[in-house]
């Protein structure tokens, strides 16, 4: 296969460049992108696309290569792909499902905990020698809160999994009622948000769900709500988010993803309610193997014909 050509859209982990660039031709974009020659030179070369949840494949990417035959996401999310043009194409396309679940659940937990409990401000109160000079102000306990999740998808039951085992109730919102699930369904988001004391994010990225969490959800939500996001940021309206911690109009939040990363709204940066994140929800060495042994898997069933091992289309 090392006469294939792949053309890799954004910097992945060196694991995964690695067995990429032993199985087949990689161009990385970055360096094609400066180089309108080479671009012209290899369009009718490349066969494959490694994209993440950072840039996959636009319209005008897919239409300029035209012998492309798979868009491989090293991500759950594909909402950086043209799903609309790949199957006016007849492009496979896929991504890494299952492997990062329990990463970006315990991600989920770990934000809350760490919001709730104010974990990074106590870490800062103890290397900043406040300590000696008097205790830490009380937090806010996790264990029974009530819990709402937008999306009960492989992650968002993996969340509520978890929560369970704090002794917290669970509700959701989706597109419809999971029959096999227990928890409570609200299929207006905000009945969800009035209803729950923690709101985990945790939803594909669509047009539907673009700012799903918007002022009235937040406001519903209440001045003792926590907001949770480990989905996408443009999940959420962010400039209501930020107005609404400024203005105490919602407790707390911890957010792993934001609405134009890798920039971050500033007014965020000095508030100690509010846990951030890079990113980094599935960020660990073992799921990131995983990941990428999953892409290749399914570029290689792709080339040889066979099924590919995780379809989006």
């Amino acid at each position: 296969m090392e006469n294939i050509c792949v053309l890799l859209t954004y910097p992945v982990p060196e694991y995964l460049v690695q067995k990429l660039e032993k199985r087949f031709t990689v161009f990385k974009f970055r360096e094609v992108a400066s180089n309108p020659q080479l671009l012209r030179e290899i369009s009718n070369s490349i066969r494959a696309i490694v994209g993440t949840s950072v840039c996959g494949a636009d319209a005008g990417l897919i239409d300029a290569l035209p012998k492309l035959e798979i868009v491989a996401s090293y991500s759950v999310g594909f909402d950086k792909i043209d799903l609309v043009k790949c199957k006016e194409r007849g492009i496979t396309v896929t991504n890494t499902p299952d492997v990062l679940t329990d990463d970006v659940a315990d991600s989920a937990i770990g934000l809350a905990l760490a919001t709730l409990r104010r974990m990074c401000v106590c870490d800062r109160f103890v290397r900043g020698g406040k300590w000696k000079k008097g205790d830490f102000e009380l937090t806010t306990k996790f264990s029974g809160k009530s819990i709402g999740i937008v999306g009960l998808g492989r992650i968002g039951s993996a969340i509520a999994k978890r929560a369970e085992a704090f002794g917290s109730s669970i509700s959701y919102h989706s597109r419809s009622e999971k029959p096999e699930s227990n928890y409570k369904y609200y299929s207006n988001i905000i009945d969800l948000a009035t209803n729950c004391q923690i709101l985990f994010v945790a939803c594909a990225l669509t047009k539907e769900t673009h700012h799903i969490v918007d002022r009235k959800v937040i406001d519903a939500l209440g001045p003792k709500g926590i907001i949770i996001n480990i989905g996408r940021g443009a999940h959420i309206d962010e400039p209501e988010l930020v107005s609404a911690l400024l203005e105490g109009r919602l407790a707390g939040a911890g957010l792993d993803v934001f609405e134009h990363e890798p920039e971050v709204p500033e007014e965020l940066l000095g508030l100690e309610n509010v846990v951030l994140q890079p990113h980094a929800g599935s960020d660990t060495v073992e799921t990131s193997v995983a990941m990428s042994d999953l892409v290749i898997d399914n570029l290689e069933a792709c080339f040889q014909n066979k099924p590919v091992l995780t379809p989006v289309i």
